[in-house]
C-alpha cells in the first residue's frame, strides 16, 4: 500500500466515524429533535419492557407523586394543624418543590382552587397555607408561595 492509499483510507475511516457519532448523537438527545426523534424514543422504549407495559407511566407516576405530596401534606395538617389551617389546606390541590430541597434557596409551591387572586376568598388562607408549609418542612432558606386556581398569587411565607 502506498502513502496516498493509507491517506485515503484514514480519511474515509474518519468520515465514516464522524457520520457515526453525529448520527448517534441525534437519538440521545430527547428533547430537541423533532417528530422522527421522538416517535424512535416511543419505539426504543416500548420494546424494552419485558413487562409489555409503556414507558409513559414514569410520566403518570411523578403526576401521582405531585398528588401524593399533597396528600401527604394535607395528612400531616389534619394530623398537627389548628381547625382553621386545616380547612385553608382542605382548598390545596397540588404541592411542588416539597422534596427538592438543599437549604440555600429552597422553593416551593402549592396551588389551591381558591378563585380571585390576591382580592379573592384566598389572601387569607393563603398565609394559614404558608404556616402549615412551614410547619410540614423545614429549610435554612425556603420561601412557599400560595397561588389560586388560575395560577395568581395568593401569598407566602418561609419556611
Amino acid at each position: 500500500m502506498g502513502m496516498k492509499s493509507k491517506i485515503a483510507l484514514g480519511a474515509v475511516v474518519g468520515i465514516v466515524v464522524i457520520g457515526a457519532v453525529s448520527a448517534n448523537s441525534g437519538d440521545t438527545d430527547g428533547g430537541s429533535g423533532g417528530k422522527g426523534s421522538s416517535a424512535s424514543a416511543e419505539q426504543r422504549s416500548g420494546g424494552a419492557r419485558s413487562d409489555g407495559g409503556s414507558d409513559a407511566k414514569p410520566a403518570d407516576d411523578e403526576g401521582v407523586e405531585k398528588a401524593s405530596r399533597a396528600e401527604q401534606f394535607k395528612a400531616f395538617v389534619q394530623k398537627n394543624g389548628t381547625a382553621q389551617e386545616k380547612e385553608a389546606v382542605s382548598h390545596v390541590t397540588k404541592v411542588q418543590g416539597a422534596d427538592e430541597q438543599n437549604d440555600i434557596l429552597d422553593t416551593a409551591d402549592v396551588h389551591t382552587d381558591f378563585t380571585g387572586g390576591i382580592t379573592g376568598e384566598g389572601m387569607g388562607p393563603a398565609k394559614l397555607i404558608a404556616s402549615a408549609f412551614a410547619d410540614w418542612k423545614q429549610s435554612e432558606n425556603g420561601l412557599v408561595t400560595v397561588y389560586d386556581a388560575d395560577g395568581e398569587l395568593l401569598g407566602n411565607g418561609n419556611f
